[in-house]
């Protein structure tokens, strides 16, 4: 299992009402498949042991003590087993019946923690058989009647399982309407340290329930900054006048992880990121630590080890031990492209709000400057198509006719036909002003006046040309008392793939906050959107275009002779390790073994399963998934922190430039580095992985 991740699953077992034994069966069944899937905890729906819809048996006294006696078989038989299991049942204590959810591992009960909110309303009265639950009930001296031990085990909702050996795990339960209310216990619990919140629950399938449930579930994980494993009740509750439909989730920090089908019983499974939560929770500043919350006090820690059970190590034992040490396949879905939504739908009001972002951030500029001109450098390539499709939108918005936008194309020694031609089409449709200007002869000049020879093709033939470009978008802008918009993106900005006051520099860097592989989907989005076919085809050829600065001269036959990915690695790496280090910070072994993951073949297969159980999800086939062997992405993933950490610098001095998504690399904003931190200590960490 890769570094920080644990299984976790929910059950939905089919059971019989009233039935304990029945239900304890299933119940051992479902801890036992789900230990050989090598998972650390398992959640079960409320009242599984009994079934929620057992009404006025809840009093009868022979249920009551059939449910303990089930409960101590399900302790007895999977007493061997290295998993937590948060099982939902009825429980008796002086003189009261609680709604619970019972701890437990390694044959004994760790904890009970009752229901707090009971809905007495519509479908639901709780109430008629059940005691609310408080922060804390007395303790109880719990006997198992299979071995005649007796001990004590805290009850009460004040209660936090932790793991001395997995410091991330933090274990606190709610059942079911607790999660509805306005003030749920998760969130207490959250603040008081819980990293993993398990619900019992039992909640009726109506008309459109189903999607209020998973935002909520979502949206609590988010809130909270947590993962949310919720089981809930299914096949086998009475029928009498409800239908109780399934729907187990798992949802971490705002994403649905795993999500049954509804409608059936099972066992769902999903690997969750517990170092994720923790390093979430230290980047919000907002989220309070633990000392800090004062109606927290006072929760009590019940610590276990994940790894050992029944008197053995998991490493003795094979299963458990071996998912927490050693690497082993992941089981959900981890996604390639982290910067492109892969429905096709959200897709498309992404492409568009990005638009909105960039094209209201350049709008603001030229009202503040009181200018009613932009110079954008025309290369026929996929940044400045975007950077000129953005401008026609502030344009637009301003009311300021669409000829003030000075188009310039520079051919030089790499120039090509088809790049070329793109620009001028480019212009020519989107009605802006072109003005072509040749950069040879400038070129030459300034090679003759350092002494350099045109025929070495080193750095310093390259960014002359860079450089002599952006002298004249910077001075063609003087004439006309405009600006002069950037059309870098924010891949290249993390790989310092720009010439120093070259392309580097601009009056507003409206791709600044735009990766590359984003800018891709920007760009086909405009192109399947755009009413002008020509417009359309063109936009389509850039997106055919390789990448390259066209600054080597080109093919015998005419091609581009220079292209990035070649020498940099491919974007679609570059980004997925850019959001993996920058928005969690994760260590390079990590980062390796989640982009081992993330590009092979099984999450692939996965990612076409999720679209084809997904509703509404819009397959298109500019999503595809490439697949890179071990030996390719530690190469490129030693290029990444190389020239992160060498071309910071560059990034010292960026011109302004919006924010699009939750990574950037603003000196202003998001990234505070100095510019001479080595990088020897991530360098040294890959240096001992073996490909």
């Amino acid at each position: 299992m890769i570094e920080g991740y644990m299984r976790v699953a929910a059950a939905t077992p089919e059971i019989k009402v009233a039935d304990t034994e029945y239900n304890a069966s299933a119940v051992i069944d479902d801890i036992r498949k789900a230990a050989e899937r090598q998972a650390a905890l398992i959640v079960f729906p409320e009242l599984v042991l009994t079934a929620y819809t057992a009404a006025d048996l809840f009093h009868q006294t022979a249920l009551i003590r059939s449910t303990h006696a089930a409960l101590d078989r399900v302790m007895e038989e999977t007493r061997e087993l290295p998993i937590v299991s948060v099982v939902g049942m009825p429980f008796f204590n002086e003189g009261k019946l609680y709604n619970v959810a019972a701890v437990l591992k390694g044959g004994r009960l760790l904890a009970l923690i009752p229901k707090r909110h009971l809905p007495n309303y519509s479908e639901f009265y709780e109430r008629r058989w059940f005691t609310p639950g408080s922060p804390r009930v007395r303790d109880i001296l719990y006997e198992d009647t299979r071995t005649g031990e007796s001990y004590e085990v805290p009850f009460g909702m004040d209660i936090l399982i932790t793991a001395s050996d997995v410091p991330e795990f933090r274990l606190a339960c709610e059942l079911c309407e607790d999660v509805w209310v306005p003030c749920p216990p998760s969130t207490q619990h959250a603040l008081a340290g819980a990293t993993i919140i398990a619900n019992c629950s039992a909640s009726d399938e109506t008309v459109g329930k189903d999607s209020y449930r998973r935002e909520l579930i979502a949206s609590t994980s988010a809130r909270l900054a947590a993962v949310y494993v919720y089981a809930n009740a299914g096949e086998g509750e009475s029928s009498q006048d409800l239908v109780f439909g399934g729907q187990d989730l798992i949802c971490e920090n705002g994403t649905v992880v795993t999500e049954s089908q509804r409608f059936r019983t099972g066992l769902y499974f999903g690997d969750v990121d517990l170092e994720k939560i923790s390093q979430e929770r230290a980047r919000l500043t907002t989220y309070p630590a633990v000392e800090e919350t004062e109606e927290c006090e006072g929760y009590r820690c019940v610590c276990i080890r994940i790894k050992e059970t029944a008197g053995k190590t998991a490493e003795a034992e094979g299963s458990l031990g071996r998912l927490q040490q050693e690497a082993g396949t992941l089981e959900r879905f981890l996604d390639p492209h982290p910067f492109v939504p892969g429905n096709a739908e959200e897709r498309a009001r992404r492409c568009d709000e990005i638009f909105m972002i960039q094209a209201m951030g350049l709008k603001k500029r030229l009202q503040h400057i009181g200018t009613s001109y932009a110079v954008i450098g025309i290369s026929g390539g996929l940044d400045s198509t975007l950077a000129l499709l953005v401008t026609a939108r502030a344009f637009d918005m301003l009311g300021i006719p669409r000829d003030h936008i000075i188009s310039v194309t520079m051919p030089s020694f790499g120039t090509t036909d088809r790049t070329y031609h793109n620009a001028v089409t480019l212009t020519e449709r989107l009605h802006a002003t072109l003005r072509e200007i040749n950069i040879k002869a400038a070129v030459m000049q300034h090679f003759h006046d350092i002494g350099h020879d045109p025929e070495d093709h080193s750095v310093t033939y390259e960014n002359s040309q860079a450089r002599e470009r952006t002298q004249i978008l910077m001075d063609v802008a003087n004439q006309l008392n405009g600006i002069v918009v950037g059309t870098g993106d924010l891949s290249e900005l993390a790989l310092g793939w720009a010439t120093y006051n070259g392309d580097h520099m601009s009056m507003y860097a409206v791709n600044a906050g735009v990766p590359k592989t984003l800018v891709r989907h920007l760009v086909k989005y405009s192109a399947d959107t755009a009413e002008d076919a020509e417009l359309a085809a063109c936009l389509y050829d850039v997106l055919d275009t390789p990448v390259s600065p066209e600054l080597l001269p080109p093919t015998a036959g005419g091609t581009i002779s220079q292209k990035t990915e070649d020498l940099v690695g491919p974007y679609e790496l570059h980004d997925f390790f850019l959001y993996q280090i920058l928005r969690f910070g994760f260590r390079p072994l990590k980062v390796y073994e989640m982009a081992l993951h993330a590009f092979s073949d099984a999450n692939a297969a996965a990612a076409n399963a999720r679209a084809a159980l997904s509703e509404g999800d819009q397959k298109d086939a500019s999503l595809h998934y490439n697949i890179y062997d071990s030996e390719t992405i530690l190469k490129w993933l030693k290029k990444f922190y190389w020239r992160f950490f060498s071309q910071q610098f560059k990034r010292s001095c960026l011109p302004d430039g919006p924010k699009v998504g939750s990574v950037a690399v603003s000196p202003r904003g998001d990234l505070r580095m100095p510019s001479d931190a080595v990088v020897n200590c991530w360098i040294r960490e890959l240096e001992t992985i073996k490909a």
